[in-house]
């Protein structure tokens, strides 16, 4: 018990460490974990490996509930086709292309078919952290994602129920048809249980917090242990149990609460994949084929199939950068083809490494897909066809005099401004919602990305007099400053900034006025009480215009979001080619 701490320890003061060093580097903190488990497995720092795997087999379970709980099953309604097309083709394609590459490279019949069906599957729990940290999670390559992510999950959930009940006796087509009529005859018990049992046990529960999170660890555990009674997986049960909870309208509730221990355990993921690498039982060329193939031959083949279904060359880039790497689901599915005897323990450490440097080098892409795709973007117009794209709406060129980067908080007092001075305004947003929402109220709209060089020059912003972002993303308000400086050097440029560097950077690169709102609620605040003194009757009618002024902004918020679910539904159920 001693040593394991002490070995507990000495790995968290690595993680601590190394992450340190990655903030310091304003790097992505995954690389630091991913380092801190090949730092554990090349010092050996680990001895209690039982227990630490133990710790991991827990920790997988609570990660894979966390999965569960962003896979809500209605999404599945609103994601549309081209969700389910990507997911499924992606699946199939790949596990195909990949399976006669391993062949290829020597690996034997099984070998090849675990691993191909291993490497189709993307970590939803890494590209969710990275939508979310990047706030792309409601663009329209954000919730496509997100959709086909969603598919391929089900799909692996079907795929861990068959090789768990594989292990009682040998694969056939009978096995695979009772596991998946299993598989479904589960599903729909945890549909209903979830939909109508236990939101109402669930709202006594919620009253107590901490009731809440103790019930969420508890079913967590209880269906993991239900599933592993039934020779399932472990892990199966937890994933299971997430999405039973996804249905809950408390299930934002209990993912922030399970956020510290998802974020602990992420750490103890890594770990104790690097603690079982064995380097020396792995061919290392066939490990850069299979990284080529994943981070290259999966966005490609997603990138095609968006392709076919009219998407521009810019959403299937985005969408294809998501699928660039193994997912948690891979690992397990190895590690239990290994534990039911199919395959050899040395297949675990190829997947693992594979999968450590394709999720190191993922984060990556991701996190600079603009310059990515700038530099990739003349070669892949082979991938769109021809025709009208159906996440780009091609209006006739016309002049405005102001143009208005991103609705957001700000939109609505800025709308009423322009109206009143009379001027033709055009409002470019990325958020299709939101763009569909302002065209049915009669504003002219434009769905668009600011930070892409080729949309800009489709602007006739020559003979704009006034061009304002309330984008906060200091790059793309720098190249819209430097679009318009070399366009038309009279127009008015404001920009948002919420940092003071920021704020005299756009200063330095042209903007005529830069928008901090914080400073301005604190100017505002103070000319409010030099105007007012201690007049209560002053304040109070103020507060009387606040509070109509918010009311009005409320029931435009609801309208917006009421129709969300609408407008979602028309945009992808339009995907069709």
């Amino acid at each position: 018990m001693e040593n394991l701490v002490v070995e507990l320890s000495i790995i968290i003061f690595i993680a601590v460490g190394l992450a340190a060093v990655m903030r310091f580097l304003k790097q992505p903190l995954l690389i630091g974990y991913i380092l801190t488990g090949i730092v554990v497995s090349v010092f050996h720092v680990v001895t209690a490996t039982e227990t630490l795997s133990f710790l991991g087999q827990i920790g997988i379970a609570f990660l894979l509930f966390m999965v569960g709980l962003n896979i809500n099953p209605k999404v599945i309604k609103e994601v549309g086709k081209v969700s389910v097309l990507t997911g499924i083709g992606q699946v199939l394609i790949t596990a195909s292309i990949g399976y006669f590459l391993l062949q290829g490279l020597g690996y034997s019949l099984i070998e090849s078919l675990y691993i191909a069906v291993a490497v189709t599957f993307s970590s939803t729990i890494i590209i969710m952290k990275l939508l979310a940290d990047k706030g792309d999670l409601d663009k329209l390559y954000g919730r496509i994602s997100v959709g086909f992510l969603i598919v391929q999950d089900i799909i692996v959930i079907f795929v861990l129920m068959l090789i768990s009940s594989s292990a009682q006796s040998n694969l056939t087509a009978l096995l695979a048809f009772n596991t998946v009529a299993k598989g479904i005859g589960f599903l729909l018990l945890l549909y209903i249980i979830g939909a109508y049992i236990l939101p109402r046990i669930m709202k006594y529960i919620a009253e107590s917090q901490e009731f809440l999170l103790l019930f969420s660890i508890s079913w967590c555990l209880l269906l993991a242990a239900f599933f592993w009674y039934l020779n399932f997986s472990f892990e199966i049960g937890a994933l299971l149990a997430g999405i039973s909870l996804s249905l809950s309208p408390y299930r934002y509730e209990i993912s922030a609460k399970m956020r510290p221990l998802r974020d602990f355990f992420l750490v103890v993921f890594f770990i104790i994949l690097g603690s079982q690498l064995q380097f020396s039982a792995v061919s290392w060329f066939a490990v850069l084929v299979l990284v080529l193939f994943i981070i290259i031959g999966n966005p490609l083949i997603l990138i095609a199939i968006m392709g076919w279904l009219r998407y521009t060359r810019k959403t299937s880039f985005f969408v294809g950068l998501t699928v660039a790497q193994v997912s948690e689901f891979s690992f397990i599915m190895i590690a239990l083809g290994v534990s039911v005897g199919h395959i050899h323990k040395s297949i675990l450490s190829y997947v693992t490494i594979v999968g450590l440097i394709t999720i190191a080098l993922s984060v990556y892409m991701i996190m600079y897909a603009e310059q990515l795709y700038r530099f990739c973007a003349p070669v892949l117009g082979i991938f769109e066809r021809k025709g009208k794209k159906i996440d780009s709406r091609q209006e006739k060129t016309k002049e405005y005099d102001i143009l208005l980067f991103g609705y957001n908080k700000m939109g609505y007092d800025l709308l009423a401004s322009f109206k009143k001075l009379r001027k033709k305004f055009l409002i470019i947003d990325y958020d299709p919602e939101i763009v569909m929402q302002l065209t049915k109220k009669g504003y002219d709209c434009k769905y668009g990305d600011a930070s892409d060089a080729e949309f800009m020059d489709e602007l006739t912003i020559a003979k704009t007099k006034m061009i304002v972002s309330m984008i906060p993303d200091v790059n793309v308000n720098s190249m819209i400053v430097n679009k318009a400086k070399e366009k038309n050097k009279q127009a008015i440029l404001i920009v948002l900034s919420h940092r003071v560097e920021d704020a005299m950077h756009l200063y330095q690169a042209g903007a005529t006025y830069v928008v901090m709102p914080h400073m301005l609620g604190g100017h505002h605040t103070s000319e409010l009480i030099k105007q007012n003194g201690l007049s209560m009757k002053k304040f109070l009618l103020y507060k009387t215009q606040h509070l109509k002024n918010l009311k009005e902004r409320k029931k435009q918020h609801n309208i917006l979001h009421k129709a969300k679910k609408l407008v979602r539904k028309h945009i992808l159920n339009n995907s069709s080619p």
